[in-house]
Order: structure tokens, then C-alpha cells, then sequence
């Protein structure tokens, strides 16, 4: 494992997105970069879909209604390697900061729900999808697969990432536990959809998730979180029925330590802000000494994992046009071009 900082300040925002616009949405990712990087931070942590905006219309209304969003939505989505994405490259490199970024993926004609990781010198260390889109949010998005499941070196330790309810998926949980991994970006989109009616949904449940991924995998965890504004619900929400079930605020931004306590104080959910936080990897030498659910307290005698981690390609042997991310191979090797025969026979 190449050298790292083991002690450093880690940053997790709330906020509300530039909706549906992406150049004013990687404007603000970069204000919000330049703050904590003069605040300290060696990383920033953004939320789910940050770009172009978590899309709301999917839980509103028929897929008719939704239909005015979808253009608008894939026209400020992000590509990988495009233009815009290298303005925060260099953002990141010109701040000396990392950036966990969260966004829409336009890949082609497809959308997925990706996060990726750039280093404080603008590298890319990973860029991953979604693995499985929740509930309406495969109306919209494309899946991820294997290789997603990844933990990176990078100059801040192992790091990886999940989104959401991602991390109500036990196995999906011991996959990245499994890659030893130091610090973790749970994004999240804002707790505002359905208030009061479907508590799964809520704060509670989806807060106690990131901090049951911390004290479970004995990792560091930023929780960034988005906001709904009074924007945001102007957009989605264009009836007094909708506005009752799409509420303000949302904001519920933590960074939990691999014991399972809070690092930073919370911000007020309709506020907007940035969570700073000391990490200490030291501690997670601590927390492993009781459990480490992929060392000395498994049991793979009676319980193991079967995790395969190739890309799963559309076509195999040629090219694409498909992005590849630095974690990926570039090409199946033997094991897995045995696996594939053995599936297809």
C-alpha cells in the first residue's frame, strides 16, 4: 500500500443543489471545495446525485408529469472526462483537496447514478455506479455491477464510496468491508420525500445506517446529504399535494468515527453548511481489536461471500465507447475468462 496521511480533516456537506443546471451545480461544488480546503479539510464529501440534483419527480407523480423533466435532466447530467468534469479535476488539484463527488452519469444514452473519488493532485482514483437503483430510481438510471463494489488507495488511505440505500445491503456492505477499507463516503440525497408516512425513508432509519456502516466495518464515514429548498420544491412540486409530500429541509449531514460515535456536530436540517471532522486512522486499529467482521471475527467455515467483481460488459472483445474506471481491469483475466466460460457453457 503506497504511503498516506493517517491524521487529517475530512469534510461532509449539506446543501441544496443547482437543480437541473450543471454548470451553475460544478460552480458551487467548487465554492464549497475552496471553503473547506481554507478550513483545513483534505477531502470533501458530496451528496447523492449533487449533480444536476437529486430528481424528485420520480416519486411524485406519473410517468407522464415526469416526462417534462427528462431531457433537461440528461442534458446536465455529467460525463466522465468531459469539459465540465475536468473543471473539478482541476479544482482539486489546484486546492490540494480530494473530492468525493456525487452525480448523474451520462454514459451514452444511459444515465447512472455514479460517485467518483479525485485526488488532492486531480487524479482519478475510481469512479463507480450505483449497483442496484432504488425502487422508482430505475425508471431513470442504468445498473451498476461488480466492479462498482470497489476501495481505492489513494493519498487519504482505502477509501470507497455507496449511495444511499446501498447501505441496507448486507451483502453489498461485506463486499467493500472485505477490501479493508479506511474511510467511507455514504452519500445520500435529503430525508424529505413522504414525511411522517413511510419511516424508512426518514432520518432516522437513514442516518442509523451510515452509523451501523461505521461501528460494523470499524471505518470512518461522511454522510453527506442534500437539501430541498425553496427551489427545489418549487420545481418538483407544483401542487399544495405535492408540497406535502416533498418537504423542506432534509438535511441530515453526519461523519461518524469506527467506533460508531458522531465526529461533528449536526447543522439544522434546512440549513446549508459544512461538517468537519478529525480523522484518525489510529482508531480504527481500536475498533478492529473487538470485531472485524472480515479478520478475526468471521467464520467462513459456516458463512462467506461469493463476490465477483469483473466488469460486466455489453460486449466483451470490443470497443464500447464504455468508461472505464482506474480500479477496473482493462481486460478479464484467466480466472474470470474461466468463470464466463462456465456460465455461458
Amino acid at each position: 500500500m503506497p504511503e498516506y496521511e493517517e491524521r487529517f480533516i475530512a469534510a461532509a456537506v449539506q446543501a441544496e443543489p443547482a437543480w437541473l443546471d450543471l454548470d451553475a451545480g460544478i460552480d458551487k461544488t467548487i465554492a464549497l471545495a475552496t471553503e473547506a480546503a481554507e478550513a483545513g479539510a483534505s477531502i470533501i464529501a458530496f451528496p447523492e446525485t449533487w449533480l444536476p440534483g437529486y430528481p424528485w419527480q420520480l416519486w411524485l407523480d406519473n410517468v407522464a408529469w415526469q416526462s417534462q423533466f427528462v431531457v433537461r435532466y440528461a442534458k446536465n447530467s455529467l460525463e466522465v472526462g468531459s469539459e465540465r468534469f475536468e473543471r473539478i479535476r482541476g479544482a482539486a488539484r489546484d486546492l490540494g483537496i480530494a473530492i468525493s463527488l456525487g452525480f448523474s452519469e451520462r454514459s451514452g444514452g444511459s444515465l447512472y447514478m455514479a460517485q467518483a473519488l479525485i485526488d488532492a493532485d486531480g487524479e482519478v482514483r475510481s469512479v463507480r455506479r450505483k449497483l442496484k437503483p432504488t425502487h422508482v430510481e430505475r425508471t431513470l438510471f442504468g445498473e451498476g455491477d461488480g466492479s462498482d463494489l470497489a476501495v481505492v488507495d489513494s493519498s487519504l488511505g482505502r477509501i470507497g464510496g455507496l449511495c444511499c440505500w446501498e447501505h441496507l445491503q448486507p451483502l453489498t456492505k461485506y463486499a467493500m468491508y472485505s477490501q479493508h477499507e479506511q474511510l467511507h463516503v455514504a452519500a445520500w440525497p435529503s430525508f424529505s420525500i413522504f414525511p411522517g408516512a413511510v419511516y424508512a425513508l426518514g432520518p432516522e432509519v437513514n442516518t442509523a445506517a451510515s452509523q451501523q456502516y461505521a461501528v460494523e466495518g470499524q471505518v470512518f464515514v461522511l454522510a453527506p446529504t442534500g437539501i430541498v429548498g425553496e427551489a427545489g420544491q418549487a420545481l418538483f412540486a407544483d401542487t399544495p399535494e405535492k408540497r406535502q409530500f416533498l418537504a423542506l429541509g432534509g438535511g441530515y449531514a453526519r461523519i461518524f468515527g469506527p467506533d460508531g460515535r458522531s465526529l461533528a456536530d449536526p447543522i439544522p436540517p434546512s440549513e446549508e453548511g459544512i461538517l468537519y471532522a478529525e480523522i484518525d486512522y489510529t482508531a480504527i486499529l481500536a475498533a478492529k481489536n473487538a470485531a472485524d467482521p472480515v479478520g478475526h471475527y468471521s467464520r467462513p467455515d459456516a458463512l462467506s461471500l461469493r463476490f465477483n467483481a469483473a466488469p460486466n460488459r455489453v460486449v466483451i472483445g470490443g470497443s464500447t465507447g464504455e468508461r472505464r474506471t482506474p480500479a477496473e481491469p482493462a481486460s478479464l483475466d484467466a480466472e474470470q475468462e474461466a468463470e464466463l466460460d462456465a456460465l455461458v457453457g
